[in-house]
């Protein structure tokens, strides 16, 4: 069992980020070490289905008319305006747990708050590219973060050994295994900081003053993206001590398939039980409160923090209170098969790799991915731990800035 033994992280008073992206995931450790292979996704929006979970039925009968809705290489908020002016209802009517890619097929479902009126005809719901699956009534309308978790299939192309010594197919299905085993770290994923960490850098201006006006939302979003870096930083640094998956004296522990937590109080067998996968070691969400974690796992904390200690004054100014989230991402239902491209996505295929000046893209293995997380955590994270994943549509993005 890990004791005391664990050395003491070295952080100056104050971090210094990088600033043309403080959010910069490509120097945070990794469990398994870093991939061996490249690989493409989101070339095609079907190479990204998402499909939303929920934990308890619908009542069918409520005023709130939730939907089933389908998009594809659409943005949530616009499907929402358009389910709007279907229902002939304002926007603000209309629940929705979060947004989905918009590079992607998802499956998701919209509250719409309908008191004492028949359902709007879902024929007359014409939207390219949306489709409603179903609708089904309830008594309550659907929350921000309302979900059990995500159903993910992605499909990885173009992929490439870093040399011509490694075996692709073997050493991806090495991982698959390792990473069904034993989870992945679970770090906030890109879409928490914005593209080049802006959130972040946006909520050092917030914290600083410098934004006098800022909507409620964004406040929000800011202030989020501060305090999961803080967390990714103490996650990296677990992993870099090799205890990201194991029990250290102190922790906090998180039971399985809950967000309910406790405090280490010495009782025998929580090592194994964390090894058994049954309770998980879980990582300070910073913020207003005196760290409940005791012992090795409170040093480490109160070390990591104290390279953020205006980070954590300003959550504290701005009421935050603070969290814990488990550290390790175990993901449910892993499954994976090598497969061969259908011939209907043939010429869209080869029209977008000919954008990236790729020939060859059609002798490379094809790997199918599909797999459930809980609410709150990010399939590119999985990802991350597998392959050096590029998403083609920013690599598209970067080239038309270039």
């Amino acid at each position: 069992m890990l004791q005391s033994n664990l050395n003491t992280p070295s952080q100056p008073n104050h971090v210094v980020l990088d600033q043309d992206n403080p959010a910069d995931l490509s120097s945070l450790n990794y469990a398994f070490g870093v991939p061996e292979c490249q690989a493409l996704y989101k070339i095609l929006p079907e190479d990204f289905v998402v499909e939303e979970q929920i934990a308890f039925a619908l009542s069918g009968a409520g005023e709130h008319l939730w939907c089933w809705v389908e998009k594809r290489g659409e943005n949530t908020d616009w499907v929402l305006q358009q389910l709007a002016k279907w229902a002939g209802v304002s926007p603000s009517k209309i629940g929705v747990a979060g947004q989905k890619d918009r590079h992607a097929v998802t499956r998701q479902w919209f509250s719409i708050q309908l008191p004492g009126l028949i359902n709007p005809d879902m024929a007359e719901f014409k939207v390219p590219n949306v489709t409603i699956l179903k609708v089904i009534r309830h008594q309550r309308k659907l929350q921000t973060g309302g979900l059990s978790g995500n159903r993910f299939t992605v499909t990885l192309r173009n992929i490439t050994p870093d040399s011509d010594e490694l075996n692709e197919v073997e050493g991806l299905q090495n991982r698959l295994k390792k990473i069904q085993a034993e989870g992945v770290p679970n770090y906030f994923g890109e879409q928490r900081f914005g593209i080049h960490g802006r959130n972040i850098k946006q909520g050092q201006k917030l914290l600083a003053g410098e934004l006098p006006k800022v909507k409620r939302n964004q406040k929000s979003m800011y202030l989020s993206a501060i305090r999961s870096w803080m967390f990714n930083m103490l996650l990296n640094e677990r992993i870099k001590q090799g205890c990201w998956n194991r029990f250290i004296p102190g922790d906090v522990l998180q039971l399985e398939g809950s967000n309910k937590w406790f405090v280490d109080d010495q009782s025998d067998g929580l090592s194994e039980r964390v090894m058994a996968q049954d309770i998980h070691p879980t990582g300070a969400l910073y913020g207003k409160g005196a760290l409940p974690t005791t012992r090795v796992a409170h040093a480490l904390e109160e070390t990591v923090s104290e390279g953020f200690s205006s980070w954590i004054a300003g959550l504290v100014a701005y009421g935050v209170d603070q969290d814990r989230r488990a550290l390790r991402l175990l993901p449910k239902d892993l499954e994976w098969e090598w497969v061969m491209d259908s011939s209907e996505y043939t010429a869209a295929l080869e029209e977008a790799f000919a954008k990236l000046g790729i020939a060859d893209w059609a002798e490379k293995p094809v790997l199918k991915l599909s797999f459930s997380l809980r609410s709150g955590s990010y399939a590119t994270m999985l990802m991350r731990e597998l392959i050096k994943g590029v998403d083609y549509q920013a690599v598209l993005k970067q080239k038309s800035v270039l």
